[in-house]
């Protein structure tokens, strides 16, 4: 077989001991003699390829193991075609799944897991901490690199965290660079200039790395706040460098491939022995470094299947014999799927920090992080004792503890964060900007500033920032932040969808919406029937039905009882009945019926006396005025002029939304011209956002009402850059206030230094008889009863004295003279008629 590595790289030499290691004890096992022919890639595609050619051609070699890619191998077989008559063993790492169908070889095996899963490693670190922006760094080897498919899967797996590339830069082998030192220094200050800290090494050769952070360290970007993560092709070989080269990987978060399960093994053991010993005599220089990486495993694993499957077939079934085998191996297990290794890897987390590393968790696409391998091989335990995703203690670059947060204002660490602000607002509450001449100081104070200072409070780490007054309009200052004229703007400033194509907002401080107010005009027909509105007209309706029939009710039980000549007549019970409202009747209630009537109805009286009073004393309270516009229609039908904030959104809305003409809107500028306005009759109604709209009613009460609001946006918000992570920071800082009770503590603040309540604007309705219903139930049905037995008795009563006067009747005649005397007056009217009849005719 032929073999083709890279003599000059750490993996090429660890890849060339483990294939003599490995052609030794094939022949000492199994009595195989391996015949390899090795040849030396350079690390070039070009001699990669003509490498394998002259084997193929030359040595006649029936497979061949080494580090050609895909694309390497593609070439081969195109130049050659003979696919099927020999075999690849790609020790190239990560393994990646070709682009399309017609890449697909059946003979090229890729000793290395799926790329993918490393991918998914990196954006699970990513986002453990919510970095949202990563830069990626990869080295770009050859023209059949495949680094854009690699950024390509590395951005798919960070879309499913909410993270996403925001920069990625590629750097030329070292030997390609005939001032490597100038290019690096340029490179490193292009990324150091912007936002994002968190940098992923995706493809980069240890050479090539160990400079690349040699001039980070130079550069001061291995300082604090930055992130640096490497992969497997780093991370697996930090053994092999000195402590002075880590010395300036100090704080690196690497991803390795793990295989310390195996590592316990006498086998390993062994191995591990005989090729430290065998690795000091090839290269001496490096003798105190040679302990064997992954990669040295996974060759010794594949020479051991090569060279196994060669024994049971030929070169053409070759592929077929290896993907057949399944062994344990040094490395793990030796199965093959899909043209790659098909055992789910474990990845070690290790953090770079003084002369080695350690290790900080483990990450697995079954099982996520956990701080302990043996929790997170054993699948039960971590299901039943619910593990979480933990990581251990990091030590980050430039010696801090605390998580960076992955991105930074400052640039070259010295300016800070311009923050604009509204300088000519026309309520200076929110934001308010004096100048001290005589100390020469500008003082920034007012609602919006302090909560965006109660937020920054709020953030896990230090934000520098300074104040910058703008004295354009709103709109303007949001394209400022979009033409990075200002890192951020803070103020009153509402959330409208036209903004949002420009910056990315906070979530809002305050609710907001559009509201208009009007002066207002009192209601003189409702201060004189006033009283009349504490009860709807169905409780009136209700109540005097009632009453009148309670009355009656009485009246009529104390008529049938007999004995009550205090209620006799109409007049008596109708004076009973306004009596009885206010308790001060004389007349005496005789009858035991006509108390239990009386009883619930003087307890409804009571109640429903004690709410009309606490109703129509609170309605004697508040001021009852109208407004002295209804509506917007009614304006824009009355051509009336409107007065608004001449630097706010609201101009643009009241043209294009609501249809005003702009001759009729006036602008105004400050919270103290509207009651001028209104007053020489300038304007007849004003647009304020709600928050405005609370400051001008409370310092300004009499007078004025608002009405409801016209549209509703989001409120009041900080706005930040598109795609700014402060955005999302300050957000969360936002909401911790809110828990706090801090926003309600600042706006009580605010409003306190006014001497007066907003103009209030009653809504509720009269009382109607829901709150009574129950009362009023059980009133009338003791009324309807005691009616309904007083009813009865005196029927009873009437048909037993009917009775007897009939009795008296039968017995004296009287009834059997009635009776002739109308049986003959019949007869004669029957005569009568008859002889009109003969007449007429």
């Amino acid at each position: 077989m032929g073999a083709v590595v890279d003599f000059t790289s750490r993996v090429g030499k660890e890849q060339r001991i483990a294939m003599d290691l490995a052609i030794q004890d094939l022949l000492h096992s199994n009595c195989l003699t391996v015949n390899l022919d090795l040849r030396d890639s350079q690390g070039s595609t070009a001699k990669s390829t003509a490498a394998a050619i002259n084997l193929l051609n030359g040595k006649q070699v029936e497979a061949i193991i080494g580090t050609l890619t895909m694309q390497e191998a593609a070439l081969v077989s195109e130049i050659e075609n003979q696919t099927a008559n020999f075999t690849i063993l790609s020790l190239a790492s990560p393994a990646i799944n070709p682009p399309s169908a017609s890449l697909q070889m059946p003979n090229f095996l890729q000793v290395a897991n799926d790329i993918v899963i490393h991918m998914q490693c990196l954006a699970a670190l990513v986002g453990h901490f919510q970095w949202r922006k990563v830069t990626a760094i990869y080295e770009q080897k050859s023209d059949f690199s495949y680094n854009s498919g690699m950024i390509t899967l590395l951005s798919d797996s960070l879309k499913l965290v909410n993270s996403e590339i925001e920069h990625h830069q590629a750097f030329p082998t070292l030997s390609s660079l005939s001032d490597p030192d100038s290019f690096f220094d340029e490179e490193l200050k292009k990324l150091r200039n912007k936002s994002n800290r968190v940098f992923i090494l995706t493809q980069f050769s240890l050479n090539s790395a160990i400079f690349l952070f040699g001039k980070a360290k130079e550069t001061g970007m291995m300082g604090k706040g930055y992130v640096w993560i490497v992969t497997d092709e780093i991370a697996s070989l930090l053994d092999s460098v000195d402590s002075s080269i880590k010395y300036n990987m100090q704080g690196v978060i690497g991803i390795k491939t793990n295989f310390i399960e195996i590592n316990t093994t006498n086998n390993f053991a062994k191995f591990k022995t005989r090729f430290r010993r065998l690795y000091g005599l090839q290269y001496p220089e490096e003798e105190e470094n040679s302990s064997p990486s992954i990669f040295a495993l996974r060759t010794y694993d594949a020479m051991q299947a090569m060279a196994l499957a060669m024994k049971y077939a030929t070169s053409k079934h070759l592929s077929q014999e290896i993907v057949s085998t399944k062994f344990q191996g040094l490395s793990g297990m030796m199965e093959f799927k899909n043209g790659m290794l098909s055992q789910q890897p474990t990845f070690q987390i290790i953090n770079v920090f003084g002369r080695s590393y350690s290790e900080i968790a483990f990450w697995s696409p079954s099982f996520g992080f956990s701080d302990d391998m043996n929790k997170h091989l054993d699948m039960k335990e971590r299901t039943n004792h619910n593990y979480v995703q933990v990581l251990g203690p990091i030590n980050w670059p430039g010696g801090i503890q605390a998580a960076p947060k992955g991105w930074s204002t400052l640039v070259d660490g010295e300016r800070p964060l311009k923050i604009g602000i509204p300088a000519r607002g026309a309520f200076n509450q929110f934001v308010k900007v004096t100048y001290d001449q005589d100390k020469n100081q500008t003082h920034i104070s007012g609602f919006s500033i302090d909560m965006f200072e109660a937020a920054v409070k709020n953030l896990p780490y230090q934000l520098p920032y300074v104040f910058v007054p703008f004295n354009g309009s709103y709109d303007e200052l949001v394209e400022q932040v979009y033409y990075k004229g200002l890192d951020a703007a803070v103020g009153d400033i509402e959330v409208i969808a036209d903004r949002y194509h420009y910056v990315e907002f906070s979530q809002p401080y305050i609710s907001s919406g559009l509201q208009m107010v009007v002066t207002v005009k009192p209601d003189k027909l409702k201060e004189k029937w006033m009283f009349m509105n504490a009860f709807s007209k169905s409780m009136w309706l209700l109540m005097i039905t009632t009453h009148l029939s309670v009355c009656f009710v009485v009246w009529f039980i104390e008529c049938e009882h007999g004995q009550n000549f205090e209620l006799e007549g109409i007049g008596a019970i109708l004076w009973f009945s306004v009596t009885v409202l206010f308790f001060v009747q004389r007349e005496r209630v005789q009858s035991n019926w006509a108390r239990l009537v009386l009883a619930p109805w003087l307890v409804v009286i009571l109640v429903v006396t004690a709410t009309f009073t606490a109703s129509l004393t609170s309605m004697m309270t508040i001021s009852r005025v109208q407004p002295s516009v209804l509506n917007v229609e009614t304006l824009k039908k009355e051509n009336g002029t409107v007065g608004c904030n001449g630097n706010s959104f609201i101009i643009r809305y009241l043209i294009n939304v609501l249809a005003f003409r702009p001759e009729n809107i006036k602008r105004i500028s400050s919270i103290s011209d509207y009651p001028k306005a209104f007053q020489n009759g300038d304007i007849q109604a004003a647009f304020f956002v709600a928050p405005h709209a609370k400051v001008f009613l409370a310092c300004y009460c009499k007078g004025y009402m608002k009405t409801g609001p016209i549209y509703k946006p989001s409120g009041f918000a900080f706005a930040f850059p598109k795609g700014s992570p402060l955005a999302i920071e300050m957000s969360k800082a936002i909401l911790h206030v809110n828990e706090k009770k801090q926003v309600e503590l600042l706006e009580k603040q605010m409003l306190s230094s006014f001497n007066c309540s907003p103009a209030l604007n009653l809504k509720d309705g009269p009382i109607g008889y829901e709150p009574f219903s129950g009362l009023f139930l059980i009133s009338g049905l003791v009324c309807a009863f005691a009616l309904l037995v007083t009813s009865g008795r005196m029927a009873g009563r009437h048909l037993q004295n009917m009775c007897s006067i009939r009795a008296i009747l039968t017995k004296t005649g009287i009834l059997r003279w009635a009776f002739m005397y109308l049986i003959q007056s019949c007869r004669k009217s029957q005569k009568h008629c008859s002889t009109t009849s003969i007449l007429e005719t």
